[in-house]
């Protein structure tokens, strides 16, 4: 069943066309993204299809039977009332049909029903009528959901009669998203709904969500999180909608495939439109050729030109430098206390970071990390232990408040202004690598959106060169294609990374060590993101053998040895798969880098005094003939690998 058709959506604010012809279908059962830049529109169309805006021209056809539910991005649940009597409202219906069994209950032991046959087989039908109603619509579970969803969105340990008006905006938002999810629209429609998640209530939303019964339209720049639920994505990118099946990651490989080949074809095309014109032009004034020429000429006026296809729009382009290499030991924290107004949050802890690491610290909400990060970069004072530096170490610090700069300078004098001494072309130069161009630069600080301050607060972050990066959450408010700019600037930086982030997907491909924060503790995992997950596993496992233990039944030998063994079989299994992805990547880099040679020697083969030069030309084929038999064999290992999956 068709729950939404977008047919031709425009959309303009003033002269500047935010959407133009923009298509998107939606059935019951879909788990549909909407990705593409900041400001490409993506919010703008939920508040169309949410009815909160209008739009210029097109047809938005939902049936009116469509209960939809839409939570806006930087939403908070304004009440009065406590956490749990504001959930319960949405049971409203319930509780009344609630009441009602409970009057008809009574009025089964009324003498006047009793000593009336008639009136009271009317009553109990009525009654179970009722009953099978209230069940059928969840009457005997919505308490039971209400407290499954709040234990999900880590409101498990408080308590219930708490009023909202007392909760952080944080807490606010979360309790939104609950009372949505309590709801169950049958179109649910979320805007950054992962904000102010830690992972752990990220993993439980991802579950529920993939067993939720209705259908979902999702606006995130969680790549982990949209590769799990999602199974459709429509790019709004440049106005337009380009639909693809399948998750994000399958939508990143299909969108450069289809621009190769898009572009293959306007080049063939090209091709054949120059060979036609050269014919018409050489043979049109000749007798004996005029005629083909002329048809030729027909040929090229029946053609339908293809324009080039569109590459990805400009990417943000930065390198973090540093201005002098740090010491082997860059970092020693010992027996570190650190709390506010005389109450630890922590106790006792340690950290060794040494020259090229790039450590991740993880945890719930609340667990103290940036209360660590801000002791450790000296912003805070530490109750007790010590915290030393290597020699030569210069620390650059990323605030996530950074991102909320709210200076009345101009953007172009907020970065001149801590750099004096550049000439102005290079700093407008390094902004316009941060996406400021033109009269970008000349914006107030203080009105820029959450996506240009933080793009602005790493312009600044750069410039400083130094060797140890603290950072935290440093993707907050960026797309997912400035994540990945990031993500590469960090992966090539020569210093050492410490950093705090909920981005599951940043921290597989930065972190080389994790530490885990939670109530008061530290555990470290020498690995990326996956590893420490299945760490986690292994740790869950072993847990679970620890209690068949303690229980004493009778075949508790044979189900561990069981669950070892299939739990050593599923790591080795999951090791061996790691190793052959990066293998496979591997190759794949390797393939490209030989390619780029290949294609520069051919180029180079072209040049005039190269190809006059025996030896240089004879030199320059022997290492063609080298790149790709090596290419050949790379390829078959790839193919190989491939079909082992």
């Amino acid at each position: 069943m068709i729950l939404l058709q977008c047919v031709n959506i425009s959309k303009s604010f003033g002269a500047e066309p935010i959407l133009s012809n923009i298509k998107l279908e939606i059935q019951s059962r879909d788990r549909v993204a909407l990705v593409g830049r900041n400001g490409a529109g993506k919010s703008t169309l939920l508040k169309i299809i949410a009815g909160q805006v209008s739009f210029d021209s097109g047809d938005l056809v939902m049936p009116k039977t469509i209960e939809l539910g839409y939570l806006e991005q930087h939403t908070g649940l304004e009440s009065k009332l406590s956490i749990w009597d504001e959930m319960l409202t949405v049971f409203e219906p319930l509780r009344k049909m609630e009441k009602q069994l409970r009057t008809m209950e009574v009025k089964m032991s009324d003498p006047a029903y009793l000593n009336d046959q008639s009136k009271y087989n009317k009553l109990l039908k009525e009654y179970d009528q009722l009953q099978v109603t209230f069940k059928d619509k969840g009457g005997y579970q919505f308490e039971a959901d209400i407290r499954n969803v709040l234990a999900g969105l880590s409101f498990a340990d408080f308590d219930y009669s708490t009023k909202i008006s007392t909760l952080s905006g944080g807490q606010k938002t979360r309790l939104a998203l609950g009372k949505l999810l309590l709801k169950k629209p049958d179109l649910l429609i979320l805007d950054e709904p992962t904000n102010h998640l830690d992972i752990a209530t990220l993993t439980w939303l991802e579950q529920y969500l993939l067993n939720y019964p209705g259908s979902i339209l999702i606006v995130s720049h969680d790549r982990y999180f949209l590769d799990k639920i999602v199974s459709q994505v429509y790019e709004i990118s440049r106005t337009k909608s380009t639909k693809y099946v399948g998750n994000y990651s399958n939508y990143l490989e299909e969108k450069a495939k289809r621009y190769e080949l898009e572009l293959k074809e306007f080049e063939k095309q090209q091709e054949q439109v120059a060979k036609l014109e050269d014919f018409v032009q050489r043979n049109i004034a000749r007798a004996s050729t005029t005629k083909r020429a002329q048809s030729r000429r027909k040929q090229l006026e029946r053609m339908t030109l293809l324009d080039r296809p569109s590459g990805s729009e400009k990417s943000a382009s930065f390198s973090f430098d540093i201005e002098r290499q740090s010491g082997n030991e860059v970092l020693r924290v010992r027996d570190l206390s650190v709390g506010y107004e005389g109450a630890p949050l922590f106790e006792g802890f340690r950290l060794d970071i040494n020259r090229g690491e790039s450590v991740a610290l993880i945890g719930p909400n609340g667990a103290g990390k940036s209360t660590l990060l801000k002791a450790i970069t000296k912003r805070i004072p530490h109750q007790k232990g010590t915290i030393h530096y290597g020699s030569n170490v210069t620390i650059g610090y990323y605030d996530q408040e950074q991102a909320n700069l709210k200076s009345n300078k101009q953007v172009l004098y907020e970065l001149w202004d801590e750099h004096p001494l550049r000439p102005e072309k290079e700093i407008r130069s390094i902004l316009g690598n941060f996406l400021f161009s033109g009269d970008d630069v000349l914006k107030l600080v203080s009105d820029l959106s959450g996506g240009e301050k933080a793009r602005l607060a790493l312009a600044k972050l750069m410039m400083q060169k130094a060797n140890f990066l603290v950072l935290d959450e440093p993707t907050n408010h960026l797309d997912l294609d400035s994540k990945e700019m990031l993500e590469t600037a960090l992966i090539d930086y020569p210093g050492t990374i410490l950093f705090v982030s909920h981005d599951r997907y940043f921290l597989n491909r930065i972190a080389t060590r994790i530490v885990e924060l939670n109530e008061g503790t530290e555990t470290v995992y020498l690995g990326d993101y996956d590893y420490y997950l299945e760490k986690k596993e292994e740790m869950l496992q072993r847990d679970k053998l620890k209690e068949l233990e303690t229980k004493g039944q009778q075949d508790a030998t044979k189900l561990i040895q069981s669950d070892k063994a299939t739990f050593e079989r599923d790591r080795e299994a999951k090791r061996k798969e790691r190793q052959r992805q990066r293998r496979i990547e591997d190759i794949e880099a390797l393939i490209e880098e030989l390619e780029g040679t290949i294609a520069g020697h051919e180029e180079t083969l072209c040049e005039p005094d190269v190809f006059s030069d025996h030896e240089k030309a004879s030199a320059l084929q022997t290492e063609i003939d080298e790149a790709k038999e090596q290419i050949e064999q790379l390829m078959e290992e790839w193919e190989t690998l491939q079909l082992e999956s």
